[in-house]
């Protein structure tokens, strides 16, 4: 990974700024902007930080969601605790999450992780104001009671009711807060219609927000994209714009891949521009993937082409 010093990033934000550069290769009236940061060890936030300071100086609307399943797992080991992940019938693995594991989420997610980078982004010189999806009913939706897992080749029921999934989100709070000036840095956990916290999945939750708010949404990962062999970073899908190129796309999907092209699907189900797929580890990785990087997905994608249109 080649990076910018910190001296450099801060010279090339006040240029920004003074010289009012739209950092976006079109140019003119652009929707806002999503953009997931994953929680994983390999994903560093410092260039999405400084490409979000760049971006919101030169008025675009911003809005991070952050995940943190790696710092999670490190807090459930310190308390001796394991995490458990489970695998659904489609192939998704994720985590369950148990009575424990809810605390420790609801300490190190909108607690620790959350405080950390919104002091990181305004440090940086953005207006950051931290959110949780319980903060204003941001994040809503029914309690799951169970979830359908495969164990050692069966398909089982789980029990469990701290998760959730989410099916409204409170866009009129997240733009008063960007008409005012504010960047939202938003995570779970979300408000259950019973009004109570529960998880929920973080890749799905910047899916929700991306689609109430018509945004583009960048999903930055560890590696470069979606790969058709996902052992040869050389095989990048760059576009899926129709749905035998999404179908492909969801066939190449591996691992924790899946969730995220599941979380395009919804994010342009629920009415987002488009969503990208990219690499966080590159120098301006969120412009990066605005100009053309990484893999993207646009609502054609999942619309079935007419005879009057063909």
């Amino acid at each position: 990974m080649t990076e910018y010093t910190r001296t450099e990033l801060l010279a090339a934000h006040e240029q920004l700024i003074d010289n009012d550069v739209n950092l976006l290769a079109d140019g003119g009236s652009e929707p806002p902007v999503v953009v997931k940061i994953g929680g994983a060890k390999a994903v560093d936030p410092e260039g999405a930080v400084q490409d979000v300071a760049h971006l919101v100086a030169n008025g675009t609307d911003v809005v991070v969601v952050h995940g943190g399943s790696t710092a999670v797992d490190e807090t459930l080991e310190e308390l001796g605790e394991e995490p458990t992940y489970v695998e659904s019938p489609s192939g998704v693995t994720g985590r369950f999450t148990d009575e424990r594991t809810m605390e420790v989420f609801s300490m190190v997610m909108p607690g620790k992780l959350n405080t950390d980078l919104t002091a990181l982004f305004r440090e940086a010189g953005v207006d950051a104001l931290g959110l949780s999806g319980v903060d204003g009913g941001l994040l809503t939706g029914p309690r799951k009671s169970a979830v359908r897992v495969v164990e050692n080749g069966k398909k089982k029921i789980k029990r469990g009711d701290h998760s959730g999934k989410i099916t409204s989100v409170n866009a009129t709070l997240l733009q008063t807060l960007l008409d005012g000036g504010y960047t939202p840095i938003v995570t779970v956990p979300m408000l259950a219609d019973d009004g109570v916290p529960v998880n929920a999945d973080a890749d799905r939750a910047a899916a929700a927000v991306a689609g109430a708010l018509g945004a583009r949404l960048v999903v930055l990962t560890d590696v470069k994209g979606v790969y058709a062999d996902p052992d040869d970073e050389s095989t990048l899908i760059e576009n899926a714009d129709t749905p035998e190129a999404f179908s492909n796309l969801e066939s190449a999907a591996e691992g924790f891949m899946t969730k995220k092209v599941m979380a395009a699907k919804e994010a342009l189900s629920g009415g987002a521009a488009e969503v990208i797929v990219s690499d966080a580890n590159v120098n301006d990785p969120i412009v990066t993937a605005l100009n053309g990087g990484g893999t993207h997905v646009t609502p054609g994608a999942l619309v079935e082409k007419t005879e009057a249109d063909q």
